[in-house]
């Protein structure tokens, strides 16, 4: 599933809601069309590519978009800590922690191979800052602790 939508306890309307106070909050405008796009990915049941994101926008709104103004959306989504990007698949997830109150800590994406479900949890501070004294201590940065995990949900792994 999106990870987003593993958060029971809110509606997609009410995370768009939230998602729209949060931004209003920073001052900035979570236009109409970007909440399209946070939707889209909030019905999402896997992460989904810019193009797809296009298409789905086109289908479920009768409107066209493209790819380029979806990438443009993106980055804002992601700027104000409502979408994540997953590198390894060049694909996005709504933030599943829109509507909580446990912030945004660095992020660890369980990604299943086969099916394509991803779960978003967060890595431990320990964890985090045991990273970084690595990354450093071989005479980098780290820039982004963002971490994507290639798995197997149980589903998958219990068919298997």
């Amino acid at each position: 599933m999106a990870s987003a939508k593993k958060d029971k306890n809110f509606s997609p309307e009410d995370i768009i809601c939230t998602a729209e106070a949060n931004c209003e909050q920073s001052g900035m405008r979570l236009t109409s069309k970007r909440k399209n796009v946070l939707s889209v990915l909030l019905g999402s049941e896997v992460p989904l590519s810019a193009y797809e994101i296009s298409e789905r926008y086109s289908r479920r709104f009768a409107e066209s978009i493209t790819a380029v103004s979806v990438y443009r959306m993106l980055d804002f989504l992601i700027s104000q800590n409502l979408v994540h990007r997953l590198n390894s698949e060049n694909k996005y997830v709504a933030c599943s922690h829109i509507s909580s109150d446990s912030g945004h800590d660095v992020p660890q994406f369980l990604i299943c191979d086969n099916c394509q479900k991803v779960k978003e949890t967060h890595i431990s501070k320990d964890i985090v800052d045991a990273l970084i004294a690595d990354v450093s201590a071989s005479g980098f940065e780290l820039r982004h602790p963002q971490l994507e995990l290639h798995c197997l949900c149980q589903a998958c792994a219990s068919v298997g």
